[in-house]
């Protein structure tokens, strides 16, 4: 069996937009990433994550709104190489009555059969519900707090999943 899945979501877990306004966390880097013309978007990541992403024994994929453009504008800045993505296409546009994420659905086409991470800070009971009956192997769907982004502790909870997904 391949390793699990780790689903990466960009805003909230790596960049920790809901810290404050003025100054980047501790350790943080500031980049402004024109996606559409107008007011650039100002984006804090750590240098150091995708080390610590890389060392966790998971196979790494994009989960975010950003899709194929965070290979461009996040990968390089926190060091992971190219990733593959989750592509939501229009379901990113479109609320869900049952109040399950728009990328609930997408994320388990995605990983299939295989055992799988998502580090969202969106997520709620609902799509943990979801997921337990639709997904026939192990899940982990953590939450991160979009004031402090990725912490040791979450790199932990994650590590642990991994070391117990069977091999």
């Amino acid at each position: 069996m391949s390793r699990p899945l780790l689903f990466l979501d960009v805003d909230g877990p790596l960049n920790p937009y809901a810290a404050g306004p003025r100054r980047p966390p501790e350790g943080y880097t500031t980049i402004l990433v024109a996606l559409r013309p107008g007011r650039p978007l100002r984006v804090w990541l750590h240098p150091g994550h995708g080390r610590a992403l890389l060392g966790l024994g998971f196979d790494l994929c994009w989960a975010t709104t950003w899709m194929d453009a965070a290979n461009r504008w996040i990968a390089p800045v926190v060091g992971l190489p190219e990733l593959p993505y989750v592509d939501f296409g229009d379901t990113l546009l479109t609320e869900r009555p049952d109040g399950v994420h728009r990328k609930t659905e997408a994320i388990l086409t995605y990983a299939g059969r295989r055992p799988f991470a998502w580090v969202d800070d969106e997520q709620s009971p609902a799509d943990t519900a979801y997921v337990a009956a639709r997904h026939p192997g192990p899940a982990l769907l953590h939450h991160v707090n979009p004031r402090t982004g990725l912490r040791e502790g979450d790199f932990e909870t994650l590590a642990r999943f991994a070391a117990a997904v069977p091999g």
